[in-house]
């Protein structure tokens, strides 16, 4: 893939866009999911906490990156932003309004604003629908938008932005191939012009070929209509190429954000570097040079996370303080005011330390 050009607009340590008011913004958001026993008489027995306690800024025409492992929280956020699931607490501020205490009519206006691309193209578009049904249809939920002598029009035009051939109107899902259904559900989500757009794994479902060219089209799309996007995916080459800063989740917390070349160039959560350690390097020679981070153990259960730091189980850096005391995401302490690569929010004691750690060459 190339690079896409990036706005020069100076930004500060923290890699967030200098001088702008953010779009959407994300305070303290959790989810926990209730674990209940018995079959007449239920009753809660624990939470799985698929979220806890996560914050973040999206500003007008960034691309925030989210990445992780399976399991990390990364798409229930993404349906929180939408308001498909409802928040245990936090919230979600667009424009400065809480849409989490909106409903009715003016949460229908925000969700106009606010659109989302699924991740699987086969099962995210209703095989019973033509295409230009499919794309049209948020008209007939704001019908505002586009009067209904006009809606035949608007599809066609958005399916020749996307790359479609607007004849292509009449037919149905199961005559495209994946990587044109995922164009078509990325038309649907612009049908209504949104200011914000939640990507969840657009792209992981689809051929690596396929891959780069709906994430160029992405690109191109937000240039064209100003777009803010939060994308979510675990391939980190992908999240690198489209991001302007990037925010990396461990077992529902993010652990650190930062700029997109100050995460892969300088991370200093453990984590994240266990992270970018595992990226495959297609050249033999570089491969047979790189050492690999090794982690022990498995990801704790979110029913039952580790007291203090949740990734001190698995940490070659954890010590007594990681067990009582849950670290902050903030600067560390010995990069603040440097204004270099490192001085970026991460949620690690020990930041800033370099000791051995276990690897595999």
């Amino acid at each position: 893939m190339t690079t896409a050009s990036r706005p020069t607009t100076p930004e500060p340590s923290d890699g967030r866009p200098a001088d702008r008011e953010p779009i959407l913004q994300v305070r303290d958001l959790v989810k926990h999911f209730p674990l209940t026993q018995g079959i007449v008489f239920k009753r809660q027995v624990g939470a799985v906490q698929a979220v806890d306690g996560v914050s973040f800024d999206l500003f007008p025409g960034e691309t925030l990156g989210i990445v992780g492992e399976s399991g990390c929280g990364k798409s229930t956020v993404a349906k929180l932003l939408m308001n498909l699931e409802e928040p245990t607490s936090g919230e979600i501020l667009y424009r400065g309004e809480d849409i989490t205490k909106l409903s009715g009519r003016a949460l229908k206006a925000v969700r106009r604003n606010i659109q989302m691309v699924f991740q699987d193209p086969y099962t995210s578009l209703n095989p019973r629908m033509t295409v230009g049904d499919i794309i049209g249809e948020p008209y007939e939920i704001h019908p505002e938008v586009a009067p209904k002598g006009d809606r035949r029009k608007r599809v066609q035009e958005l399916l020749d932005v996307v790359g479609l051939n607007p004849e292509y109107i009449n037919r149905y899902p199961h005559q495209f191939s994946g990587g044109q259904r995922q164009r078509i559900g990325i038309a649907r989500g612009l049908a209504l012009r949104p200011e914000v757009i939640v990507a969840d794994e657009p792209v992981s479902a689809l051929d690596v070929s396929v891959q780069a060219q709906v994430v160029n089209l992405m690109e191109r799309l937000q240039d064209e209509f100003n777009l803010s996007y939060m994308f979510i995916a675990h391939d980190l080459s992908i999240v690198r190429h489209i991001s302007d800063r990037v925010g990396v989740m461990y077992l529902g917390k993010i652990v650190e954000v930062g700029a997109d070349a100050e995460i892969y160039e300088h991370p200093t959560h453990p984590y994240t570097q266990a992270l970018l350690s595992a990226v495959p390097v297609p050249d033999p020679e570089a491969r047979q040079y790189r050492e690999r981070i090794i982690l022990s153990g498995d990801v704790p259960s979110p029913a039952n996370p580790p007291s203090g730091c949740r990734f001190r189980t698995r940490c070659w850096k954890a010590r007594e303080r990681c067990v009582v005391e849950e670290p902050l995401l903030a600067v560390p302490e010995a990069f603040r005011g440097t204004g270099g690569p490192a001085a970026h929010d991460s949620a690690c004691h020990f930041a800033e330390e370099k000791p051995v750690v276990p690897r595999e060459r």
